[in-house]
């Protein structure tokens, strides 16, 4: 962390964007002021590789001659839902029903941001499990990478068993996975 830790602000904002490729983006205080760079390192910290624009957060910032920077990130919280239809195949569903489905440990297969979905494995369970685009932004995140933990809320789709909730491992709370 900094070394001056009077030079240390815990700031409330949003994420003006992230892009995970180049390992940086900025984040918007509410207070105003400068754009605060967050570094992907600082987002790995706390248990993400990617968050989603416009997701709210809460970061400790440092004052450096270059800007300011966020030193350590405190809370995601994905952004507000803004009338987008969500996927038929959870739209349809009770929120109760998705949100009483159990947190699975999973890995990311592959993930093609481009194309908007990919594939899970859930531990000890052999078959794939369908990613969207649209659930990611939903949890809050953006982008996965091969092999990336997650902690998944999956159900039964039309075309097969899907997340309807998607959590970077670090930051899920999962009780009883043994």
């Amino acid at each position: 962390m900094a070394d001056d830790l009077n030079n240390l602000h815990q700031v409330r904002g949003h994420v003006k964007w992230f892009d995970p490729a180049k390992g940086f983006g900025f984040v918007v205080a509410d207070e105003g002021g400068p754009d605060i760079l967050l570094h992907v390192n600082v987002l790995r910290n706390f248990g993400q590789n990617s968050v989603v624009d416009s997701a709210r957060i809460e970061v400790v910032t440092h004052r450096t001659e270059r800007g300011v920077q966020a030193v350590e990130v405190v809370s995601i919280e994905p952004p507000v839902r803004d009338g987008t239809p969500m996927l038929t195949d959870i739209a349809e569903l009770s929120p109760d029903t998705v949100s009483n489905a159990p947190l699975e440990p999973a890995r990311v297969k592959w993930f093609d941001k481009s194309k908007g979905f990919g594939f899970a494995n859930v531990f000890g369970k052999p078959e794939d499990v369908f990613l969207h685009i649209e659930v990611l932004r939903g949890s809050g995140l953006s982008d996965l990478q091969p092999g990336e933990a997650l902690a998944i809320r999956v159900i039964d789709g039309r075309r097969g068993r899907m997340a309807a909730e998607v959590f970077a491992w670090e930051t899920a709370t999962i009780p009883d996975l043994g």
